[in-house]
């Protein structure tokens, strides 16, 4: 994900209300039903549900001091599964690891990190965990065929009980390139939906486009080829002028709700959009 270098300036105008959305063939329609709005400091890189409803954000802000004095910058997408927490943390673009942190639902943090392997960038954009609390998918920034794969840290037996290092299992191979991934979540065992910050047009036929990735069969940590759909574009609307970017995706899988973000361009980057929506059919 973007860093983001953003001064305390008061949010000028009001953001209008949008349309439906498109969808690729053959798959549910989704309809935007409403838009909400986070600071973006404290919640403008990504969104997770929790089982009541409610929403868990993060931004810079929210980085622990104690993360911070040890190198971890910048945290990305976050996940909520069997009431855990997971976040992605990164450091400078010199790291040689990367780190996802668990907090348990009593509270109690705790520390994995991997090891860069040959190749693999620093970025942590996000960290979604499979249905079946098995798995953590994860992913890079830039032009990338593949999605990485790990052992849920802490719920999956595989990994220590108290943090320490955390090896890759596998990774989902793309059946086509993405570019700019900031975040993705699973609606079911076998469909991530992913958040593109790619304004290019040159990958898919829509700037920032949410993407669906399909697979032949549940994660399990062995390597898997994924489908990749375009679906549609978030709403990109501002009073203000210039460049957005999108972040975070979330699938509440109890209400049905999918939400993404979007930061406005300008002084309205104070606040970031969160758009909401349901399936429907016809």
């Amino acid at each position: 994900m973007k860093r983001h270098l953003l001064t305390p300036v008061y949010l000028l105008g009001a953001l209008a209300l949008g349309a439906g959305t498109a969808s690729a063939a053959g798959d549910p329609r989704w309809a935007e039903t409403g838009t909400a709005y986070t600071d973006t400091l404290g919640g403008g890189q990504g969104l997770a549900s929790r089982a009541d409803g409610s929403l868990l954000y993060r931004g810079l802000a929210s980085i622990p001091l104690g993360l911070r004095i040890k190198g971890w910058n910048h945290v990305g997408d976050p996940d909520i599964a069997l009431g855990h927490t997971f976040d992605a943390y990164q450091g400078p673009d010199t790291a040689t690891s990367k780190m996802f942190a668990v907090t348990t639902p009593a509270g109690k943090r705790y520390e994995y990190v991997h090891r860069l392997n040959p190749g693999e960038k620093p970025n942590n954009s996000f960290a979604t965990v499979s249905p079946d609390g098995q798995w953590l998918v994860s992913g890079e920034w830039g032009e990338q065929r593949r999605l990485q794969v790990f052992p849920a840290p802490l719920l999956n037996p595989a990994t220590p009980r108290a943090g320490g290092e955390l090896a890759e299992a596998g990774q989902i191979t793309l059946d086509k390139p993405v570019r700019d991934i900031q975040g993705c979540d699973f609606v079911t065992d076998t469909r991530l939906l992913c958040a593109s910050n790619d304004a290019t047009g040159t990958l898919f036929p829509e700037i920032r486009p949410l993407l669906q990735v399909d697979l032949p069969r549940k994660v399990d940590g062995r390597p898997v080829t994924g489908t990749v759909k375009n679906l549609f574009a978030p709403p990109q609307r501002s009073v203000c002028a210039g460049t957005f970017e999108a972040e975070g995706v979330d699938y509440d899988v109890h209400s049905g709700t999918l939400r993404t973000q979007m930061i406005p361009p300008g002084v309205c980057a104070v606040a970031t959009a969160v758009s909401s929506y349901k399936q429907v059919t016809g």
